[in-house]
């Protein structure tokens, strides 16, 4: 079910990625060394709510779903391979290994058969080889997320879900009309920071857990996510769309908040993540009088944890809204250039055994492109953009997609102008940076 795919097993068009992922999914990863027992893997990954989940190998099982002896209730993810993972027999690597391993699953199902409606929705944090069977060596990583949807009626679908929007074109209806698995992360064995750049995470959790049970290898306590044995709620989407949804033809709209959630909570410490967005200042005259504001964007753990601007006094908490982990704080300092603003996050509420952190962050210029324009008739390139500096207005320069120079814009005010000649073609792409550090780019618009 879980098998790496190099490309979408997609019979239809995927018609487009609505929803962009998070701007940190996954946070960190184990940098090793890679150990016989987790088979070569990465030990643990990361997110950036600061929870940290084990590759999932433990045989506990739940206290809350009685299994059998041919299929016992484990919390993880353990799928036995005849010939390859006896999971009654001892987990050893190469001889019996799982040849799919998780750090993090969340399945979840949607079934309407008046509406020829049968859905399934599985995203992962994947271990696996390259050639499908456990070797030493051929060990490989990456960031799932898999829809695939019987439909009755052909159109277009949307589906949402906990890492973003999906859209479909289907031409013909049928069985797995929507068959779509997008796998990102997959490198070079052993290197897995591939899958931190996925669109999966933050971990989903259960809103009832997280649960403990007792290893029967080793009679220690383990505290789990959620119980893959159960549907339950969760909470942890970066959009805040805990479920998934579909829409499409004839008025549908179906949803189900429910999932099934495995991941191995990690007894290693890890500090508070911290990661800068966006720190930017604006300065315009009111009444004669300067007016300014500083904007910090930074993405941290979501509530309880707290995020402080510390560089200026008094301190200055910043809020966050729908528990995704998004912060934002204004200030209304008129600040001194060059400026390095310092911010500190502290997840302790929330995961006792973390340490806060803080991260400097360059207060710069907001600058934006109004105008880019090229006319192949006249080869001419024209160029408007403007600082949020309105009181003491920086130079603006422009350059190419690729870093080359075109030239300074002109104008006294803050908002600045550059027609230049550039041949014998157009800059697909052109940024204007600002000598107070801001920046922006823009695709150029081309004209006849």
């Amino acid at each position: 079910m879980h098998r790496p795919t190099p490309h979408p097993l997609a019979l239809l068009v995927l018609a487009g990625l609505l929803q962009a992922p998070a701007q940190a999914a996954l946070f960190d990863v184990d940098p090793g060394p890679y150990l016989h027992a987790t088979g070569g893997f990465a030990a643990w990954d990361q997110d950036s709510h600061g929870r940290v989940l084990d590759l999932c190998l433990s045989k506990a099982v739940s206290s809350r779903v009685p299994g059998t002896a041919a299929a016992p209730s484990y919390m993880c993810t353990l799928l036995p391979t005849p010939g390859v993972f006896d999971d009654t027999q001892a987990i050893n690597f190469p001889s019996n290994f799982p040849d799919e391993a998780f750090w993090f699953t969340a399945d979840a199902a949607l079934v309407d058969a008046a509406r020829g409606i049968d859905l399934s929705f599985g995203t992962a944090i994947e271990a696996a080889f390259a050639a499908e069977e456990p070797v030493d060596g051929d060990q490989v990583s990456f960031a799932r997320v898999r829809i695939r949807v019987d439909v009755a009626a052909p159109g277009t679908y949307v589906i949402t879900h906990p890492y973003g929007v999906d859209v479909f074109d289907v031409p013909v209806a049928g069985r797995r009309a929507i068959n779509m698995t997008r796998d990102i992360g997959i490198g070079a064995p052993q290197t897995y920071n591939g899958a931190l750049k996925g669109d999966v995470g933050p971990f989903l959790r259960s809103v009832n857990g997280p649960y403990s049970e007792t290893n029967p290898l080793t009679g220690a306590s383990e505290r789990f996510i959620g119980d893959p044995n159960l549907e339950e709620a969760v909470t942890g989407s970066p959009f805040n769309t805990n479920y998934v949804r579909i829409e499409g033809p004839n008025g549908l709209d179906l949803r189900t908040e429910v999932f099934s959630v495995s991941g191995k909570l990690s007894s290693v410490n890890r500090p508070t993540p911290l990661i800068p967005q966006r720190s930017t200042y604006s300065r315009r005259t009111v009444n004669g009088n300067p007016v300014a504001q500083q904007d910090v964007f930074v993405q941290a753990p979501p509530q309880p944890a707290t995020v402080t601007l510390t560089s200026q006094s008094p301190n200055l908490p910043l809020s966050e809204a729908n528990h995704t982990g998004a912060w934002y704080a204004q200030s209304a300092l008129n600040p001194t250039l060059p400026a390095l603003l310092t911010v500190a996050a502290d997840n302790t509420p929330a995961i006792p055994s973390s340490t806060p952190t803080t991260a400097s962050l360059p207060l710069v210029d907001l600058v934006t492109i109004q105008r880019a324009e090229y006319s192949l008739g006249s080869g001419q390139l024209t160029l408007i953009a403007a600082t949020s500096d309105e009181v003491t207005p920086p130079t603006l320069t422009a350059h190419t997609g690729h870093g080359a120079a075109i030239g300074a814009l002109g104008g006294e005010g803050a908002v600045k102008t550059l027609t230049t000649g550039l041949s014998p073609i157009p800059p697909a792409t052109v940024t204007v940076t600002s000598s107070n550090g801001g920046s922006d780019s823009e695709e150029v618009v081309i004209l006849p």
